[in-house]
């Protein structure tokens, strides 16, 4: 049954909302007064397709149907979930929950996007207090994971489960902040920094430019795997946090910061701040930005995913789901072994994947036919696996990068010590072939590195696979020894 998120208002954040729904085949019903709220999210769309499905190597879900209605009634009907990413003015905000809670359904979850005010704040006079909570992301909502879920004294706790449990199952990490604070957590913390910043350009210390060189090529590409504390932690040595502090907790009384004043906002210091923006990034389109950003954001995540670490573990827990709900193929005919979109992070100069990328999806795909056999974790860590002896690949056509592929495996060769298998790269729109695999693996014991032969049960599965896909017609370029 598909479900359905209504997103009330469509600009940066709410746009981006709807993105992360629809690609996680959610229906989305939007409402948007502005009569260019169709092309805006359109172009947001273009961007997040790619993006959002480069950081699994596993099929996501259909994509959900988007629609636009004329009235917020309209929108939030027959919509378990309901986002409001209207703008920050309480006032604003008060009449479109009003309107919200008076045509929802009366257990649908209410979120905010809501930077700026507590969850009592934007419930005070509302009909439906228990239902309405903050439910904060990071831009681009589609990419990032987190939300920061504030609750009132008043919102219902089965509410709260219920939100959490959404934002989960489309691939987010909600973080339950306990108590009501302006600003909740991490907008504190970037509050900090942007005084801090304001200052340092106010005072001539430094442009625009050279302050974000500043955070990118140091401390946050730390924060971004480790957070703060974790890595003051690090800092401090062998003796941990009390070592660290005591060291530089003495320096917390040094004029370092100015804290909680900030620069007047006059138009000298906007304007300069605009002038030195344009400068550093004028030439480049926000659109243009916006790509370059999520191409980044992709790599990194993807380099946290493979170390199970920080951003990665949300992007590795909603893969294992998918694997868990898909279940065992029909592996009778050739196995479908990727459904995949190529990640942006292996484009080459040209925007095509990089030639060695090739041998990486061929291995993610042998790597999953071996799984689908029994060998996995669990099997390797008893101290036996395959090993690749052999690889050979014909590339047929060109592959840009965001494009949605799959992978057909056939067996070769399936019982007793060795296993070939033979991998068709196709579009998955068109069917059209790109390239082939072929993988020559041979079963050893990673103690004594020698070719053993696998236990019977494996030898069994792998043996009744290519003894079907023998009626199979045999592919063209097969070079691997032993054909």
């Amino acid at each position: 049954m598909t479900q359905v998120a209504a997103i009330i208002g469509g600009g940066v954040i709410g746009g981006a909302w709807a993105a992360r729904f629809l690609l996680n085949g959610w229906a989305v019903r939007m409402f948007d007064p502005d009569p260019e709220a169709g092309r805006k999210i359109g172009q947001v769309l273009a961007n997040a397709r790619p993006a959002l499905r480069s950081l699994t190597d596993l099929p996501m879900p259909e994509e959900g149907a988007l629609s636009f209605h004329n009235t917020i009634a309209e929108a939030v009907t027959g919509a378990t979930y309901i986002q409001e990413s209207v703008p920050e003015r309480r006032d604003v905000k008060h009449a479109t929950l009003a309107k919200i809670t008076a045509a929802c359904a009366p257990d649908a979850v209410i979120g905010s996007s809501t930077s700026s005010f507590t969850p009592s704040m934007l419930t005070a006079g509302q009909s439906a207090r228990g239902r309405i909570m903050v439910c904060h992301p990071f831009n681009p909502v589609y990419l990032l994971p987190l939300v920061e879920v504030v609750g009132s004294p008043e919102t219902d706790e089965d509410a709260i489960t219920a939100c959490m449990d959404i934002l989960t199952r489309i691939g987010m990490k909600p973080l339950r902040i306990h108590k009501e604070i302006l600003g909740h957590i991490a907008d504190r913390l970037l509050e900090a920094v942007w005084r801090e910043g304001l200052w340092l350009v106010n005072d001539g210390i430094c442009d625009t430019g050279t302050l974000d060189d500043a955070i990118r090529y140091g401390f946050g590409l730390r924060w971004a795997q480790m957070g703060l504390f974790e890595t003051y932690r690090i800092a401090g040595g062998e003796a941990g946090m009390p070592h660290f502090i005591g060291q530089f907790g003495p320096t917390m009384d040094w004029p370092l910061c100015h804290m909680s004043d900030v620069p007047d906002l006059n138009e000298a210091l906007i304007a300069r701040v605009a002038a030195q923006s344009d400068a550093q990034s004028g030439h480049r389109s926000i659109r243009e930005l916006e790509r370059i950003r999520d191409a980044n954001l992709v790599g990194i995540m993807r380099a946290l995913k493979a170390g199970n670490w920080g951003a990665g573990t949300v992007l590795n827990a909603a893969d294992a789901a998918r694997k868990a709900a898909a279940g065992l193929p029909d592996m009778t005919g050739l196995v479908r072994t990727a459904d995949r979109t190529i990640p942006l992070d292996w484009a080459d100069c040209g925007g095509h994947t990089n030639r060695a990328r090739y041998l990486q999806a061929f291995g993610d795909a042998t790597d999953r036919f071996l799984e689908l056999i029994g060998c996995d974790a669990d099997y390797i860590a008893t101290g036996y696996g395959y090993v690749t002896a052999e690889t050979h690949i014909r590339h047929l056509d060109a592959v840009p990068s965001g494009e949605p592929i799959i992978m057909d495996t056939q067996v070769l060769q399936g019982a007793g010590k060795n296993m070939r298998l033979f991998h068709y790269l196709k579009h998955r729109d068109n069917g059209h072939l790109l390239a082939t695999g072929e993988h020559m693996l041979l079963h050893i014991s990673l103690e004594t590195r020698r070719n053993v032969p696998p236990p019977d049960w494996m030898s069994d599965r792998c043996g009744r696979v290519a003894a079907a896909h023998a009626a199979l017609p045999m592919p063209q370029g097969g070079r691997c020894r032993g054909r």
